[in-house]
């Protein structure tokens, strides 16, 4: 059986906000397996529980949230709720302090490389307690680069989605261009179709797999796995091989692009399913098996 993901703490008809400590206590309580949240470094000394930036995108406070410090995070309030808005080294002493054994997945949303190494060494402090339950996930390949230098141990996911992803060209994104075998890829090698679909999406993973050394898991959108299967390529077997997971995201009962593709992500192997609505997706893969 497949394990699934609570997205940013999601569980069917909480009513509790995304990335809020609430609802990580009710995903820990319903028995989660993993749980993902995302983060972004403070000033000083945490991380903040956030998607976005701007603390003005989700919280009831104003400006960047590299510009707050801890305390000041300390008074802000998850937008249009009383809650307030978590630290990560909440979650880690909620984690800790829980009987369930869940794992964590933390989405790391800073993209822009850091001037030195503190963020990213106050991270590996932060979750270090948690041992081999947490696993730092991101598109920043950099990023997870640096975090393998400083901390071998560390569990490390990277997703694609900023080298190669489905859907038209969009500009201020990546990547930018619409290649040659229907994939979004600014590779030079999508330039010009010359190889089979199947031969090049080989080629570009292989590539994938060298830019993040001992990555446990990567994570793709349920559209590009659905489709590279249709072109003869599945990236599941490919990076079982390699002795890396592939989770599917955002696999949401109720969206009809992810209920159409949940046989083809179930017969190529997908291990991990990101959803917001958990408790139906795990029922559902329940009665596909």
């Amino acid at each position: 059986m497949p394990t699934v993901v609570h997205h940013k703490a999601a569980l069917d008809g909480s009513p509790h906000p995304p990335n809020s400590l609430a609802g990580i206590v009710a995903c820990l309580d319903a028995g989660a397996a993993w749980i993902e949240i995302d983060v972004l470094a403070l000033a000083d000394s945490d991380y903040l529980l956030v998607h976005d930036a701007e603390l003005a995108h989700e919280t009831d406070g104003a400006g960047p949230v590299a510009g707050c410090t801890a305390a000041q995070a300390r008074t802000l309030h998850i937008r249009g709720s009383a809650q307030t808005v978590p630290l990560l080294s909440d979650v880690v002493e909620l984690l800790l302090l829980h009987p369930a054994r869940a794992r964590l997945q933390i989405d790391f949303k800073n993209i822009t490389p850091f001037a030195d190494d503190e963020p990213l060494e106050r991270l590996v402090r932060l979750i270090e307690p948690l041992g081999a339950r947490a696993i730092v996930s991101s598109i920043a390949d950099w990023q997870l680069r640096r975090l393998r230098s400083l901390a071998p141990q560390l569990d490390l996911g990277f997703d694609i989605q900023a080298h190669l992803d489905l859907g038209d060209e969009e500009v201020g994104r990546f990547p930018v261009r619409l290649g040659a075998y229907g994939y979004l890829d600014d590779h030079p090698l999508a330039a010009r179709r010359t190889w089979s679909a199947a031969r090049y999406l080989e080629d570009r993973f292989a590539a994938l797999i060298g830019l993040v050394p001992n990555a446990s898991t990567f994570y793709v959108r349920h559209p590009l796995i659905a489709r590279a299967m249709a072109d003869g390529f599945n990236p599941a077997a490919f990076l079982h091989a390699h002795g890396i997971q592939l989770a599917a995201w955002t696999t949401d009962i109720g969206n009809p692009a992810a209920e159409a593709n949940l046989p083809t992500l179930t017969t190529a192997g997908v291990d991990l399913f990101t959803s917001n609505t958990p408790a139906a997706l795990a029922s559902q893969l329940q009665a596909q098996l």
